[in-house]
Protein backbone atom coordinates (compact mmCIF):
# COMPACT_ATOMS: atom_id res chain seq x y z
CA UNK A 1 0.00 0.00 0.00
CA UNK A 2 1.31 3.39 -0.81
CA UNK A 3 2.01 6.03 1.63
CA UNK A 4 0.46 9.69 1.57
CA UNK A 5 3.12 12.70 2.26
CA UNK A 6 1.30 14.98 0.63
CA UNK A 7 2.74 18.75 0.57
CA UNK A 8 -0.74 19.98 0.41
CA UNK A 9 -1.62 18.68 3.91
CA UNK A 10 1.86 20.52 5.38
CA UNK A 11 0.96 23.24 3.87
CA UNK A 12 -2.79 23.57 5.32
CA UNK A 13 -0.81 22.21 8.94
CA UNK A 14 1.82 25.01 8.51
CA UNK A 15 -0.81 27.74 8.05
CA UNK A 16 -3.54 26.61 10.81
CA UNK A 17 -0.60 26.53 13.51
CA UNK A 18 0.26 29.61 11.90
CA UNK A 19 -2.75 31.40 11.88
CA UNK A 20 -3.59 30.48 15.60
CA UNK A 21 -6.56 28.04 14.72
CA UNK A 22 -4.88 25.41 16.61
CA UNK A 23 -1.94 24.13 18.83
CA UNK A 24 0.41 21.94 18.82
CA UNK A 25 -0.98 18.52 17.71
CA UNK A 26 -5.05 19.42 18.76
CA UNK A 27 -6.70 18.68 15.53
CA UNK A 28 -6.36 16.10 12.98
CA UNK A 29 -7.31 16.22 8.85
CA UNK A 30 -8.14 13.48 5.98
CA UNK A 31 -8.45 12.91 2.59
CA UNK A 32 -11.06 10.17 0.98
CA UNK A 33 -9.22 7.15 -1.35
CA UNK A 34 -10.57 4.54 -2.57
CA UNK A 35 -12.38 2.61 0.60
CA UNK A 36 -10.88 4.48 2.97
CA UNK A 37 -9.11 8.01 3.79
CA UNK A 38 -5.61 8.79 4.83
CA UNK A 39 -5.58 10.75 8.36
CA UNK A 40 -2.97 12.42 10.33
CA UNK A 41 -1.09 9.64 13.01
CA UNK A 42 -2.05 10.37 16.49
CA UNK A 43 0.36 12.75 18.30
CA UNK A 44 1.62 13.80 14.91
CA UNK A 45 2.31 17.81 14.70
CA UNK A 46 -0.72 19.79 12.87
CA UNK A 47 2.98 21.80 10.99
CA UNK A 48 4.79 18.71 10.29
CA UNK A 49 1.85 15.97 10.38
CA UNK A 50 4.71 13.25 8.54
CA UNK A 51 3.21 10.14 6.92
CA UNK A 52 -0.71 9.69 7.52
CA UNK A 53 -1.89 6.71 8.13
CA UNK A 54 -4.44 4.95 5.80
CA UNK A 55 -8.11 3.83 7.41
CA UNK A 56 -10.17 1.24 5.01
CA UNK A 57 -14.07 2.13 5.50
CA UNK A 58 -14.74 -1.41 7.29
CA UNK A 59 -12.60 -3.33 10.34
CA UNK A 60 -10.88 -1.78 13.22
CA UNK A 61 -8.60 1.83 12.53
CA UNK A 62 -4.96 0.86 12.43
CA UNK A 63 -3.64 2.05 16.28
CA UNK A 64 -1.69 4.66 14.79
CA UNK A 65 -4.36 6.50 13.67
CA UNK A 66 -6.04 9.21 14.91
CA UNK A 67 -8.25 8.73 17.86
CA UNK A 68 -10.73 11.10 15.81
CA UNK A 69 -11.09 8.51 12.41
CA UNK A 70 -14.16 7.03 14.01
CA UNK A 71 -15.44 10.60 13.45
CA UNK A 72 -13.92 11.12 9.95
CA UNK A 73 -14.96 7.47 8.98
CA UNK A 74 -18.36 8.15 9.88
CA UNK A 75 -18.60 11.32 8.21
CA UNK A 76 -17.90 9.75 4.70
CA UNK A 77 -19.60 6.96 4.94
CA UNK A 78 -22.58 9.31 5.09
CA UNK A 79 -21.59 12.12 2.59
CA UNK A 80 -19.92 12.54 -0.24
CA UNK A 81 -17.00 14.86 1.05
CA UNK A 82 -13.61 14.38 -0.11
CA UNK A 83 -11.58 15.99 2.75
CA UNK A 84 -12.34 16.50 6.58
CA UNK A 85 -10.51 18.58 9.03
CA UNK A 86 -11.36 18.92 12.97
CA UNK A 87 -9.18 21.93 14.79
CA UNK A 88 -9.71 23.68 17.52
CA UNK A 89 -9.29 26.83 16.75
CA UNK A 90 -9.74 29.29 20.50
CA UNK A 91 -12.76 31.84 19.53
CA UNK A 92 -14.69 28.75 17.87
CA UNK A 93 -14.45 26.73 20.84
CA UNK A 94 -15.07 29.76 23.40
CA UNK A 95 -18.11 30.00 21.46
CA UNK A 96 -19.56 26.42 21.24
CA UNK A 97 -19.40 26.80 25.28
CA UNK A 98 -21.53 29.48 25.73
CA UNK A 99 -23.99 29.29 22.76
CA UNK A 100 -26.15 25.95 20.96
CA UNK A 101 -25.65 27.91 17.66
CA UNK A 102 -23.18 30.67 16.59
CA UNK A 103 -24.63 32.89 13.74
CA UNK A 104 -22.44 34.84 12.22
CA UNK A 105 -22.63 38.93 12.15
CA UNK A 106 -20.13 39.09 9.58
CA UNK A 107 -20.32 39.03 6.11
CA UNK A 108 -18.33 36.47 4.81
CA UNK A 109 -19.20 34.23 7.75
CA UNK A 110 -22.29 34.98 6.64
CA UNK A 111 -22.23 33.71 3.02
CA UNK A 112 -19.81 30.97 3.95
CA UNK A 113 -21.11 29.52 7.25
CA UNK A 114 -24.24 31.35 8.33
CA UNK A 115 -25.90 28.95 11.06
CA UNK A 116 -23.10 26.99 12.51
CA UNK A 117 -24.46 24.46 14.95
CA UNK A 118 -22.89 23.39 18.34
CA UNK A 119 -23.48 19.61 19.41
CA UNK A 120 -22.19 17.43 22.14
CA UNK A 121 -20.40 14.23 22.73
CA UNK A 122 -17.01 12.53 23.65
CA UNK A 123 -13.95 13.15 21.46
CA UNK A 124 -13.30 9.74 19.30
CA UNK A 125 -16.89 8.41 20.24
CA UNK A 126 -19.17 6.69 18.13
CA UNK A 127 -22.12 8.68 19.35
CA UNK A 128 -19.71 12.23 18.63
CA UNK A 129 -19.00 10.03 15.33
CA UNK A 130 -22.94 9.66 14.66
CA UNK A 131 -23.71 13.71 15.78
CA UNK A 132 -20.98 15.32 13.93
CA UNK A 133 -21.52 13.12 10.24
CA UNK A 134 -26.10 13.84 10.76
CA UNK A 135 -24.56 17.62 10.84
CA UNK A 136 -21.87 17.63 8.02
CA UNK A 137 -24.32 16.22 5.71
CA UNK A 138 -26.59 19.28 5.22
CA UNK A 139 -23.79 22.08 6.13
CA UNK A 140 -19.90 22.25 5.86
CA UNK A 141 -19.03 22.67 9.26
CA UNK A 142 -20.24 22.27 13.17
CA UNK A 143 -18.85 23.09 16.42
CA UNK A 144 -18.55 20.67 19.26
CA UNK A 145 -18.80 22.31 22.52
CA UNK A 146 -15.66 22.88 24.06
CA UNK A 147 -13.61 20.46 21.61
CA UNK A 148 -13.50 22.50 17.92
CA UNK A 149 -14.81 22.78 14.64
CA UNK A 150 -15.25 19.52 11.95
CA UNK A 151 -15.42 20.86 8.62
CA UNK A 152 -15.20 19.57 5.14
CA UNK A 153 -15.17 20.13 1.92
CA UNK A 154 -13.99 18.60 -1.88
CA UNK A 155 -10.14 19.56 -0.81
CA UNK A 156 -8.29 19.74 3.06
CA UNK A 157 -8.24 23.95 1.26
CA UNK A 158 -11.96 24.21 1.08
CA UNK A 159 -12.03 22.71 4.76
CA UNK A 160 -9.55 25.10 5.93
CA UNK A 161 -11.05 27.94 4.31
CA UNK A 162 -14.43 26.81 6.29
CA UNK A 163 -12.65 26.82 9.34
CA UNK A 164 -10.96 29.95 8.79
CA UNK A 165 -14.34 31.46 8.28
CA UNK A 166 -15.60 29.89 11.58
CA UNK A 167 -13.02 31.28 13.86
CA UNK A 168 -12.89 34.86 12.20
CA UNK A 169 -16.75 35.29 12.84
CA UNK A 170 -16.30 33.94 16.46
CA UNK A 171 -13.43 37.04 16.51
CA UNK A 172 -15.86 39.78 15.41
CA UNK A 173 -18.80 38.35 17.90
CA UNK A 174 -16.29 38.16 20.72
CA UNK A 175 -15.45 41.94 19.57
CA UNK A 176 -19.21 42.56 19.57
CA UNK A 177 -19.57 41.41 23.07
CA UNK A 178 -21.51 38.87 22.09
CA UNK A 179 -19.95 35.43 23.52
CA UNK A 180 -20.74 36.30 26.95
CA UNK A 181 -22.72 33.25 28.59
CA UNK A 182 -26.51 33.17 27.50
CA UNK A 183 -28.73 34.38 30.54
CA UNK A 184 -31.27 31.76 31.43
CA UNK A 185 -34.54 32.75 30.77
CA UNK A 186 -36.97 32.29 33.33
CA UNK A 187 -41.02 32.12 33.02
CA UNK A 188 -42.87 35.80 33.69
CA UNK A 189 -43.74 36.34 37.17
CA UNK A 190 -41.09 33.66 38.64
Amino acid sequence: MRQLRDPEIARIGRRLFAEGLTGGNFGNFSVREGKGFWIKRTGAYMDEPGTAVFVPFSGSPPPEASRESVVHRAIYLRTNRRAVLHVHPPYAVAASMVRDLVEPKDVEGGMICPRIAVIEGRAGSEELAERVADALAAAAVVLVRGHGTFSCGSTLEEAYLVTSAVEHSCRILHILGELRPMEKRTAPGT
